[in-house]
């Protein structure tokens, strides 16, 4: 990881010739001074690998689009907001499924980078969809991350060639064994364009001292398979049902992981206890966590896991970082929480990122959206946009003291096209 920052770190200082020896650090351009990254997630997939259902159970395209009408409606879901994906139908064969917009995503983002900085990007999990590394479908797994992970960035680096990707792992990444967590890991090793720590969890900083960040990528695939819960579902008018209703009339399901899955030797507690000091004892400027799944969102099936985890990282997150970056849903969302629940003093409200639209779409859950709005009141909805793909740009502005994220989008026609939605600016929360 040293060699890969070092290079890092050589590329922005001709970049930006911000280390020549004719221009002393002290006077760098503010701009200089900034951080910009990519942020993306869910972008491991393609229609080559496709889900095991959709080889079992083969739909030509009216079918398909009518099994997407059905699990809209059994979603309680307004019919009148039903949409899907892009459909892709095999050669040769009336078998269809969605399209995926991986390549379009990643010549968006090189397009987008010829103009604006982009120092180096995070990815979000789903590195690998929809098995992970070492499924048991008779691929080779080394043309499967060259499919899946490398060829969609392609343009991108070969734009620019040194930029980096710092990746977090996804429940897709872990979905086959750890054997497939080790694989993906390994082959990340050896990329010159890509980083994964071997525990699935760790931290690196970018930029100059006091002017930098520092960035915790969390496993949190490992913090949710170490806990008991249920998956409940939503009412017809959109609200959640309270769990003790879901299990006496047996709508509950209980979330289970794999055994490979599972914690060993603690590993969750130790993340958890690690994420904490961490934040607590960093001297970065900035602290930023980002790991796949959500804290809130408001697609409507990911609530569960969403109460969860804002138990175990909430009050970390609100006392000690300046933002949560998540993939996971299919879609692009900016949302926050005021930190109420968490800290004594209600302070500065924690951004929440959600960029999971490299590769597949979701759809919204309006009534779900609408019910937390009224019933939580320390979350709040700024934006989102479903059936999309797309990825967010974040900039660090040091001389403002400001957090900028901007969401970008690229069409259905899988031409790549940049089409920009929307930008936001938070204050810097932490000390």
């Amino acid at each position: 990881m040293t060699a890969k920052i070092t290079l890092l770190t050589a590329s922005l200082c001709l970049a930006l010739s911000a280390c020549s020896n004719n221009e002393p650090a002290n006077k760098q351009t503010d701009a200089a001074k900034d951080i910009n990254f990519l942020a993306f997630g869910d972008g491991g997939y393609h229609v080559d690998y496709p889900k095991t259902k959709h080889i079992k159970n083969p739909r030509n395209k009216a079918q398909f689009i009518e099994k997407e009408r059905e699990d809209w409606q059994e979603d309680y879901r307004p019919m009148s907001e039903f949409d899907h994906a892009p459909i892709y139908v095999y050669p040769n064969t009336q078998i269809a499924t969605e399209k995926g917009g991986a390549l379009a995503v990643g010549t968006a983002m090189a397009s987008l980078c010829k103009t604006k900085a982009c120092e180096f990007g995070i990815q979000l999990g789903d590195n690998i969809y929809p098995d992970g590394a070492a499924a048991d479908d008779g691929k080779d797994d080394q043309k499967r991350m060259n499919d899946l992970i490398l060829a969609p960035l392609k343009p991108l680096f070969e734009q620019q060639p040194e930029l980096i990707v710092y990746s977090a792992l996804g429940n897709h990444d872990w979905k086959t064994s750890r054997k497939g967590v080790a694989l993906q890991t390994k082959w990340m090793a050896e990329q010159p364009n890509f980083h994964l720590d071997a525990n699935g969890y760790y931290s690196y900083k970018m930029g100059e001292p006091g002017n930098d960040v520092e960035f915790f990528v969390l496993d949190t695939n490992m913090l949710l398979s170490g806990q008991t819960f249920y998956e409940v579902p939503l009412n017809p008018d959109g609200s959640e049902k309270p769990d003790h209703i879901a299990l006496k009339d047996g709508t509950a399901e209980l979330e289970e992981h794999e055994p490979h899955e599972k914690p060993a030797k603690g590993e969750d507690t130790k993340q958890l206890k690690w994420l904490a000091e961490g934040l607590e004892n960093s001297t970065a400027k900035w602290k930023l966590v980002y790991g796949h799944h959500i804290l809130w969102s408001i697609g409507g099936t990911k609530y569960s896991e969403g109460h969860v985890l804002r138990k175990l990282l909430m009050p970390s997150l609100c006392e000690n970082a300046d933002a949560y970056i998540a993939g996971h849903e299919h879609d692009l969302e900016l949302l926050t929480d005021d930190c109420s629940k968490y800290i004594n003093e209600s302070g500065k409200k924690l951004p929440l990122i959600i960029s999971g639209a490299a590769s597949k779409m979701r759809g919204k859950h309006t009534p779900f959206a609408e019910f937390q709005e009224r019933n939580y009141p320390e979350y709040d909805l700024v934006w989102s946009k479903s059936f999309v793909w797309g990825f967010a740009h974040i900039n660090l502005d040091n001389s403002k003291d400001e957090l900028n994220v901007e969401f970008y989008t690229t069409p259905t026609d899988g031409s790549g096209k940049l089409v920009t939605e929307q930008s936001f600016s938070f204050e810097h929360r932490t000390q």
